[in-house]
């Protein structure tokens, strides 16, 4: 798009001649950057009306901020009718990914000249400081959402935000009460309530209260995580026989001892050492050479089994690399 002439009242402050149209630079500095939105942003905070006296401040400097999508439309055009509501719904769905600025281009001339207004509605996308695409006419819901699609990332899930927030929370505490408040929200979600199983069992909460949570989420929306967090309630429900200090006696004493090493690393597995335990059947997988290699394969069923039960992905992921390493 060709920058207008200088002759043109408005050209100080054409967006087209700082920006050099589409895919130009642009030489503005972002202002100061907004405040932190203390609530949800509400449809006045994201839809307003804007003039050309300050275009330059609500549009070209806020979409150094965030986006801008300037609606250009005028009492006269039916068109415009039907797209302004659809649009603030789309911008509400949102949530503050974008925002909505309208214009009157009747009460715009210099700006509808700058930016070479032929039809109406107009909407044009600011990011950066500048305009990066643009539509015209009034288009189907799926289609604006596809244009915005192209340059916006699409509306978060708040769930996915507490489930974060609680993931970085330096104090178990708060991290729970998060998970526990967006389980009153949405009852049965299956991250929150792994999430909040997986901290239960962290503080040794008991194997009922952790269950019932679990019981809580729909049978269909069960996944691996709630199959994995009730074989470790299945391990903390049987506490192994055997001692220990003495297993590990014994296979000092004798390496290829394996009832020794299932023993001993079924008792590190229900102490949550899944480290140690893995090593104890990995051995077992790496040593047994009899006829048929029953301990192996038995060891190579069990480890399976854990795997899906250890919270520890590093530990997993070793396991898994010996295991392949020693069945070849």
């Amino acid at each position: 798009m060709n920058t207008p002439k200088s002759n043109n009242p408005f050209a100080a402050n054409n967006p087209y001649a700082a920006a050099g149209g589409y895919g130009g630079g642009y030489a503005m500095q972002p202002g100061p950057a907004p405040a932190a939105a203390t609530a949800q942003p509400t449809l006045d905070d994201l839809v307003y009306d804007v003039t050309e006296a300050d275009f330059q401040t609500r549009v070209l400097e806020r979409s150094l901020q965030v986006p801008v999508l300037l609606d250009c439309w005028a009492p006269w055009c039916g068109p415009c009718r039907s797209l302004g509501p659809m649009l603030e719904k789309i911008t509400q769905a949102y949530g503050g990914a974008f925002e909505l600025a309208k214009i009157n281009t009747d009460e715009a001339p210099n700006l509808s000249a700058a930016l070479k207004i032929r039809s109406i509605p107009l909407v044009v996308l600011f990011v950066g400081g500048r305009p990066v695409d643009q539509f015209t006419g009034a288009l189907p819901e799926g289609q604006i959402r596809a244009f915005l699609e192209k340059h916006l990332q699409p509306p978060g899930d708040p769930m996915e935000e507490v489930l974060k927030a609680a993931a970085e929370a330096t104090e178990p505490a708060e991290a729970e009460a998060m998970l526990t408040e967006a389980l009153q929200m949405v009852p049965g979600h299956p991250d929150a309530t792994a999430d909040l199983a997986e901290r239960w069992l962290a503080r040794s909460a008991s194997i009922e209260e952790v269950t019932a949570l679990l019981d809580a989420v729909p049978a269909e929306a069960r996944g691996d995580r709630d199959a994995g967090l009730r074989k470790r309630l299945q391990i903390l429900a049987n506490r192994p026989a055997g001692d220990a200090k003495a297993l590990a006696a014994r296979i000092d004493a004798n390496a290829k001892d394996f009832e020794a090493r299932f023993a001993l690393a079924a008792i590190q597995v229900f102490e949550g050492n899944y480290n140690a335990a893995f090593d104890n059947l990995l051995e077992v997988v790496l040593r047994d050479k009899a006829e048929g290699k029953p301990d192996r394969e038995r060891a190579r069923k069990q480890l399976i089994d854990w795997f899906d039960a250890c919270p520890d992905a590093d530990a997993v992921s070793r396991g898994r690399r010996y295991l392949g390493m020693y069945l070849n």
